[in-house]
């Protein structure tokens, strides 16, 4: 027998953790149902103003046992309107498990019932939405003093998209050279940077012998 909560029992811990949520003044939450090459899961997608992000993560961290940031996701619409002019996208896991048990120097697995398993203890997906509204410096607060997989995630989204991280400690360039003009994040679409117009950019399809035309120009 494998190790897989069922389905319903995810389901209903999905519910209960978008309820729980849902009722925190501005925020809002709904269970969506995704499949991407694995059996149906279902996600917990939550949408939360910028000011209202600090107390949700604490309430995420410490009541509903969500453990660990995998992602963050950072864009800019300049055509979303003056209220989603940027976005920012955590993705969370509740993975439910802590300090497993060393055994003669190894870690061992943790062998569960996943007929027995309910409340927190329930692996669950979620994803934290917050809009930013029209403005030359978006930022939100940081939450890496509350998962230490924010602290990387964070630096990477200001690096390329330019979105600032209220009282991240060691904010710095990750991927763009140290070197990189002040102000210049390659994701604002401001920038119009052609990446990913290799067909017109290069005479090959992988993409190292540039046109003629192209000579110099950013890739």
């Amino acid at each position: 027998m494998g190790h897989i909560v069922s389905t319903e029992t995810q389901r209903s811990a999905a519910q209960d953790l978008a309820a729980a949520v849902s009722e925190m003044d501005g925020i809002t939450a709904e269970v969506l149902e995704r499949s991407s090459g694995t059996s149906p899961r279902n996600v917990v997608v939550v949408n939360c103003p910028p000011e209202r992000w600090r107390v949700l993560a604490e309430n995420l961290r410490n009541t509903q046992g969500v453990d660990y940031c995998s992602m963050i996701t950072g864009i800019h619409w300049p055509e979303g309107g003056p209220e989603k002019n940027w976005e920012v996208i955590y993705h969370f896991l509740r993975m439910a498990v802590s300090d497993p048990p060393v055994i003669g120097g190894m870690v061992e697995p943790i062998i569960t019932d996943p007929t027995k398993v309910g409340g927190i203890r329930v692996p669950l997906e979620i994803e934290v939405r917050i809009n930013l509204p029209e403005t030359r410096e978006p930022s939100v607060a940081s939450v890496q003093d509350i998962w230490v997989g924010a602290d990387w995630n964070e630096k990477e989204t200001w690096d390329l998209v330019g979105i600032d991280f209220e009282g991240h400690v060691g904010m710095r360039r990750v991927l763009q050279p140290h070197e990189t003009p002040t102000g210049f994040h390659p994701l604002q679409k401001q920038h119009k940077l052609r990446y990913h117009d290799f067909e017109e950019m290069y005479d090959d399809a992988q993409g190292f012998l540039r046109k003629p035309s192209d000579s110099g120009k950013i890739k």
